[in-house]
This record gives structure tokens, sequence and C-alpha cells, in this order.
């Protein structure tokens, strides 16, 4: 979430105050504020009370090598990490390019090695016939695209009441593109198939490490099972442009259906391994622990992502009080198969229109509901379910990291209507 999650790796040890979470308890004025990020545009529209998109910025000016995003719909964390604010997601079934949200681990390589894509050299290794191939020769082996939901593990982490360490994202750490990509089952097969002790497969990125600094406590390498083989893809466009380097250019691995941070940037080698990776990242750091544990081995990594949704623009269209509700929902691991919207807090529930054409089973799509509401104050929220009957939850336990939080009331927003 990725994008990648920038620094968490080496902050893995982030503070937290140990506070339990209260399933019963309203959205307070914290998480009211955060959640409502980018809903300002709606004041005008007849929403009063959400605070302006802008709000929540610690810095209103993008860094250089993102300076081609939109600024209106981007909240600046840091450098490293830019959230895209509610009214930016909006309900669009592919998130463009300017709006996508930025999670870097580590700072982003030179231009330079976009200035020949081609030319680019990942090794691939753990196969039959190991060998370092370029870009260029990765293509021939075959391409597929697949639109698929990017969401950086600790989105929704500003709603747990434990304030965990790390960039506070409210529901902007996530968009839906379009993968190009050479799929890596097919280069896998033309190199000779996997060695008989693979169990994982091992992405290292291409970022620049610091020197004075042990390479496996700060390097971008993960692993995942060897399962997912057959989605991956190892991507070189995004919505049907050469890929960013922002956002991982020249050569990104692709998990879709997977958490952002083992979607590797700058992939500069692919492994078939026996074991999980070594490094710091993938030891302890993204693993689901309690409050106040470190994280170790043992624990659940940030692996699949959950079913959630969440409303992106309650707006206004008349004072008659007709009001479209809208948002975006995602199935986890299983095709999308409802959503529904509540005005009232979650005591009554409304079917929600579905908006989106049927992309895959990871990707997102939009939904709408047109409410007719009388003068007041609501609370507006959305719950998905999936073909396997699995729904989104009311609430989600804390987690040390505020990793994979997809419950609904959190994610709730309020809206006056007058």
């Amino acid at each position: 979430m990725n994008d990648l999650h920038a620094h968490e790796a080496m902050h893995d040890a982030a503070r937290d105050t140990g506070h339990p979470s209260d399933a019963s308890r309203g959205p307070t004025r914290r998480r009211f504020l955060l959640s409502t990020a980018g809903l300002g545009a709606a004041a005008g529209a007849g929403a009063a009370g959400l605070i302006p998109a802008r709000a929540l910025a610690q810095d209103d000016t993008l860094p250089d090598y993102v300076a081609w995003k939109d600024a209106d719909d981007m909240i600046v964390h840091s450098p490293q990490t830019l959230e895209t604010t509610r009214a930016g997601q909006g309900a669009r079934a592919i998130t463009p390019d300017v709006d996508l949200f930025v999670r870097n681990n580590l700072p982003a390589p030179s231009e330079d090695i976009v200035a020949d894509r081609d030319a680019w050299e990942v090794s691939i290794e753990g196969v039959g016939s190991p060998a370092t191939m370029t870009l260029g020769e990765l293509k021939t082996l075959g391409v597929r695209s697949v639109p698929t939901m990017l969401q950086c593990s600790g989105n929704g982490r500003a709603f747990f009441a434990h304030e965990a360490g790390g960039t506070q994202w409210s529901v902007g750490a996530a968009g839906n593109v379009i993968w190009t990509g050479v799929p890596l089952s097919a280069v896998v097969e033309a190199m000779g198939g996997p060695v008989s002790e693979a169990a994982f497969v091992t992405g290292t990125g291409g970022e620049e490490l610091p020197d004075g600094l042990d390479p496996k406590t700060i390097m971008v390498e993960r692993s995942v099972p060897l399962d997912a083989l057959d989605r991956i893809l190892l991507a070189f466009e995004m919505n049907g442009e050469p890929l960013p380097l922002a956002h991982g250019g020249p050569l990104r691995m692709v998990v879709p259906g997977y958490y952002g941070v083992n979607n590797v940037k700058y992939v500069k080698r692919v492994a078939l391994t026996e074991t999980e990776s070594e490094a710091k990242i993938q030891q302890t750091s993204y693993r689901v622990r309690p409050v106040g544990v470190s994280g170790d081995p043992s624990q659940p990594s940030m692996y699949e992502m959950s079913v959630k949704s969440w409303v992106t623009t309650p707006l206004m269209e008349a004072a008659t009080g007709n009001v479209l509700i809208q948002g975006v929902a995602y199935g986890g691991q299983s095709p999308l198969d409802g959503v529904e919207v509540s005005v009232d807090g979650g005591e009554t529930w409304q079917e929600a229109e579905i908006t989106g054409a049927d992309m895959g089973v990871h990707s997102w799509r939009p939904f709408a509901l047109r409410a007719d509401l009388e003068p007041g104050t609501y609370t507006i929220a959305s719950r998905a379910m999936n073909a396997e009957g699995t729904a989104q939850p009311e609430d989600f336990p804390p987690n040390e990291r505020g990793y994979a939080h997809n419950g609904w009331r959190d994610h709730a927003v309020e809206l006056t209507v007058s």
C-alpha cells in the first residue's frame, strides 16, 4: 500500500497507548474528521460540518517526483506518503494515475532507471534454468492486463482507538488500477519450472540502500506463498501507460488480492525460495499481533485483503432531501455479492446498486444508493458481502500496527441535510 509502506519497515516498534477498543462506541470527533477528509466539496451541496478536503494535509506541496499528481485530491503526510481524499476517490471504477495514493518504503530511485525501460534487468532464480532477463526480453513471454485494488496494509489505521504508530491513513491508501505485465507463471515455465523445494515467491526491490546499515533491516524484500504464483504479474504499465517511477516503474511485482507491501517496486530479483525472506519487512514487520506485542515470524503476515467498502461521496442533489450516496466495495478473495447502505448508523439497511462493471475478483466496484432524507444529521455507513457469504464486520479488533481495518462503523461518515 504501497503503495508500499514507507518507513514502516524501519519503525515497526512504534509506540501505542495500549487503550482497548470499545466495540459499542460511536464515531469520535477525531474519527469523524479523519473519515470525512475529502468530503468538503459536498458542503456546498447540502452537507454541513464536513472539513475541507485539504485540511488534514501536513504539507500542501507535492514532492517533485509526484508533482504530476492532482494536488487537490492528495493529502501529503510526508514526501513518501500521499493519501487520496475521499472526494478524489469518488465512485470511479478505475483510479486515475494522478489520484492514486503513494507509499514508499525508501526514497524513489533516480529517474535514470526509467530512461530506457526495456533495458531494466531482473534476476529470476529458483527455477530450472535461472538467468537475468531484461524487461524487453520478458515482454516476449506473454502479456496480461488485470484490474486490481491496491491497498496499504494500514489503510484505516486512523480509526483505531489506540492510535497505532505509522501514517494515520483514513480510507485514501487505496485505489483501483489496471496493471499490465508479464505473468510470472509464464516466465517460470519458460525457465524450466520451479525447483522442487520452492514454497515462496520472493521479490527484491531495487532501491538504493543507505550505507552503514544492515541491508536486512531496511531492504524491501517480500515473500508470498507459492500458491500465489499464477496471479503474479511483473507489471510494466499502469492504466495503459508506462509505470510511473513513483509507483514502481519500470517494473513492479504485483500480487493481485494481496496488500500493497507485497507488490514490490523496482523489482530486480524474483526467486522461488524454500523459506521466507530474512528481511525485517518480512520477519517482524507487517505481522498482525495484539497491542503492545512485538512482531515475530509466528504471527500472521499481511497477505490477502478482506471484504471491505466505504462511502466516498454523500452529495445533496437539491434542497428536496434527495441525496446520492456513493462509494466503493471489494469482495476480498471472493467476488463481491452485494452492498448495503445505512443512513441511521446501522439500525436499518438498504440494498445499494453496484454500478461498476465486474472486472474480476480482485477489482473494486462502485456502488450507489439514492435516499430521500428529511432535514437532520445522518450517520451513513456501507457494508459489503462476498459470494462466500463473508460480510464486512461492524467493528475490527485493535492490533499493534493498526493493520487491515475493515469495520463498517468506523468507516461511516456523518451528513447534515438542511
